[in-house]
């Protein structure tokens, strides 16, 4: 007997969306429309290395135009494929909507391993690539703005960003052709940690519902939570510091690409990415036991599994095993469709990728207004916060009749600064989100769990969308 074949990473997304669909009354037609993508675009293009030619595929799918421009961003990785492109184009469209962002979903690919090339040929192949998309309109800041991903950051931003430019002089609104630049090319602060940013707070938010906590058979806050996380790229990185340092999450192990490290001590994030950084691994990382084979640490016991790597970490072989009582996707599809189903089944709580991992579009949003409208955040207002809190310490000394602490005054004179607004906007997005989600879980007789209710949330508003403009 053949034992059946999971789910591809697109067929479980669209998988998911049927299971949030059938609790919806949904047209057929509009349902097809809501959940297959408007369109792929493959590419193949030459780049010439000396006297020999590479090739290289690349692809970006739009997944739904209800709202424009579209958003997604553009990984470089050696085995990214329309499938997984076209999936994450899906899930961009429906975080998007669920953190109420008026975008579109979008995503690219490139077939490339970055590290075989130095920074002149990934910039030739990266401003080849874009100039591909651009000449088709799959980058514009009107019609599709992609952002960094896996393999890319804010040195590829920038150098699409000014091949738009050199293609386009003429478009005052060029530098919101993209977001995740550098800062000093029109970026914005906060975008880096943004989606690990984004995983604090949800998990923030999740841990001020007493009955939601208890559907993992914890209590409390954050505080003395045992974590394991997967991955210490960007998002694990920032989640893992977040966490450890301003919540007190006790991380216990960390799984790279070469193993894991665990300790139930808790573990120094900044300690360990040094050690990566210089070594190219977490072996050998001091006062920690080492497990060559990272996978089966996710099934070890803890309080919050974090995994923040690769799609389809945790599988139907896996899942059984899977100790953990809260899973926090902070990577993209990290739970099959199948695991999705055992874990469930096992009352594991998972806070879903679609939310979840949302923090970076947030920013991106935030990015892309600041780029079309032209200034910075927090530049009209910073000061007049600042003579604002002076006027209150001058009132409270004289009526108290002595000097306000220090610490009080710093507080108080701080006017606003961007990074303030955007972490601002960011938290308060993610709450408002997960609420929402919340809301539906409870409230809906056949909503099962957190995953299903956010689809819901995500599809009613692509359906509000459509129907509202006569689709």
């Amino acid at each position: 007997m053949t034992t059946r074949q999971e789910p591809s990473f697109l067929d479980g997304v669209n998988l998911m969306f049927d299971r949030a669909a059938a609790t919806l009354s949904i047209p057929h037609g509009l349902s097809e429309q809501i959940k297959l993508s408007n369109s792929v675009y493959q590419v193949r293009f030459p780049v010439r290395f000396q006297d020999e030619y590479t090739m290289f595929t690349g692809w970006r799918a739009v997944h739904s135009e209800h709202r424009l421009p579209v958003k997604g961003g553009i990984r470089f990785a050696p085995c990214v494929d329309q499938d997984e492109v076209e999936a994450l184009a899906a899930l961009m469209t429906y975080k998007c909507a669920i953190v109420n962002v008026p975008f579109g979903g979008s995503k690219g690919g490139l077939r490339i391993n970055p590290r075989e090339y130095n920074e002149e040929q990934l910039e030739r192949i990266t401003r080849r690539f874009a100039r591909e998309l651009i000449s088709k309109g799959f980058i514009s800041p009107s019609l599709n703005v992609p952002a960094p991903d896996m393999g890319t950051g804010a040195r590829e931003m920038a150098w699409i960003a000014d091949t738009y430019r050199e293609q386009s002089p003429t478009d005052i609104n060029a530098l919101a052709c993209v977001t995740g630049k550098p800062t000093t090319q029109g970026g914005i602060s906060g975008r880096v940690e943004a989606t690990g940013r984004g995983v604090q707070y949800a998990l923030r938010e999740f841990f001020r519902h007493p009955k939601d906590v208890a559907l993992t058979g914890l209590k409390g806050t954050l505080e003395g939570k045992r974590a394991v996380v997967q991955g210490l790229g960007n998002v694990g990185y920032h989640a893992a510091k977040f966490l450890s340092e301003e919540d007190d999450c006790k991380i216990v192990a960390i799984v790279e690409r070469d193993g894991a490290i665990l300790s139930e001590r808790g573990l120094v994030v900044e300690d360990v990415l040094a050690h990566v950084r210089e070594h190219g691994g977490v072996a050998g990382f001091p006062n920690a036991d080492y497990v060559e084979n990272g996978l089966q640490v996710l099934e070890a016991d803890c309080d919050i599994l974090i995994p923040a790597a690769l799609e389809r970490q945790i599988t139907r072989e896996n899942a059984p095993r899977i100790r953990a009582r809260l899973i926090a996707e902070a990577a993209n599809g990290p739970v099959t469709f199948d695991a999705d189903e055992i874990l469930r089944a096992n009352g594991k709580v998972m806070l879903p990728d679609v939310f979840l991992n949302a923090g970076g579009v947030v920013v991106s949003y935030f990015e892309w207004i600041k780029n079309i409208s032209h200034i910075r955040f927090g530049r009209l207002g910073r000061r007049a916060e600042e003579v604002r809190g002076r006027n209150t310490i001058d009132l409270f000394e004289q009526m108290m009749n002595r000097p306000v602490p220090a610490t009080m005054q710093e507080k108080l004179l701080h006017g606003a600064d961007e990074l303030d607004l955007v972490r601002s906007g960011l938290d308060d997005s993610m709450r408002l989100a997960y609420q929402e989600i919340r809301e539906v879980l409870h409230t809906k007789n056949n909503i099962p769990d957190l995953r299903t209710a956010a689809f819901v949330v995500a599809v009613e508003k692509v359906l509000r969308t459509y129907s509202e403009m006569g689709a």
